[in-house]
């Protein structure tokens, strides 16, 4: 039986934090085998939909499929079995500081295994030549640059060999050398290892670069998905916006509030524009 080529999709999910609405009726799909990049302003979602793929939240309406199952209508036992199929980095790595590189990688083994010791050192040891770190086993993270610290976080997430890594801004505060380092690492482990890819980032040249399918959430909603070269194309002025890293459009600078006259009088228009 083949197996189906998504191997994540929301369907008609909609979220809210209390009264605000983040997702509003969203299905979109993540190809099984491929780098998805997930995009688009503050805001509007891209953690969240993270969150809900691992069941950390649960959507109010709709369903988050994870290999053809419910992830929202999971029993605890079984969530906790898929989230072992899956790998997360967190923005800026989040390692452990008292523990050393070796240690930090080798956790969830610990965690979730009953492997000898010696067969942990070597799972760790490869992973870590996967990243290029494994000198750097006995360092702490107090001792490594933020790039390398991500590369740690990097072999940790993939320690377990998941089906699905998931990075939450892998780019954020690295020098070019290092985010065009960490890009092309997360390319070329997708395609060794045979994993699937999302990708939360707001770097446009490099996430373009590497993805083969780019999803933009506008608000509440999916304004684009599809190739970069199909994105970079959409007419969307929300999608236009953003892939143009224009200050004007359908993502406004001011967050909604009372009218500035309402605020300062008449007066306080000649400080803020007069807008909303």
């Amino acid at each position: 039986m083949a197996e189906p080529a998504l191997l994540v999709e929301l369907r008609n999910v909609t979220f809210s934090y209390g009264e605000r609405v983040i997702l509003r009726d969203v299905s979109l799909q993540v190809p099984r085998g491929k780098v998805t990049a997930l995009m688009g302003a503050s805001g509007g979602g891209k953690t969240t939909v993270l969150r809900l793929i691992g069941g950390q939240q649960r959507a109010q309406q709709g369903q988050v499929l994870f290999d053809g199952q419910d992830v929202g209508a999971m029993a605890r036992e079984q969530l906790f079995a898929v989230r072992r199929r899956m790998g997360m980095l967190f923005q800026f790595g989040a390692l452990f500081t008292d523990m050393s590189v070796f240690e930090n990688v080798a956790f969830p083994l610990r965690e979730h295994t009953d492997l000898p010791d010696e067969l942990v050192r070597d799972i760790v040891l490869m992973k870590l030549h996967a990243v290029g770190l494994r000198g750097a086993r006995d360092l702490m993270p107090s001792q490594i640059s933020g790039g390398m610290a991500r590369r740690v976080a990097l072999a940790r997430a993939i320690v377990l060999d998941p089906e699905l890594v998931m990075y939450d801004e892998p780019f954020a505060g690295l020098d070019p050398i290092s985010l065009g380092t960490a890009a092309q690492l997360i390319r070329r482990l997708n395609d060794a290892m045979g994993l699937t890819t999302i990708l939360v980032s707001h770097d446009l040249a490099e996430t373009f670069r590497v993805a083969d399918h780019v999803i933009i959430l506008g608000p509440g909603c999916v304004a684009a998905q599809g190739t970069p070269e199909e994105v970079r194309a959409s007419q969307d002025p929300l999608v236009h916006q953003f892939v143009n890293a224009l200050p004007t459009g359908p993502v406004p600078f001011h967050y909604p509030g009372p009218d500035v006259a309402q605020d300062f009088g008449p007066a306080g228009t000649s400080y803020g524009g007069g807008g909303r």
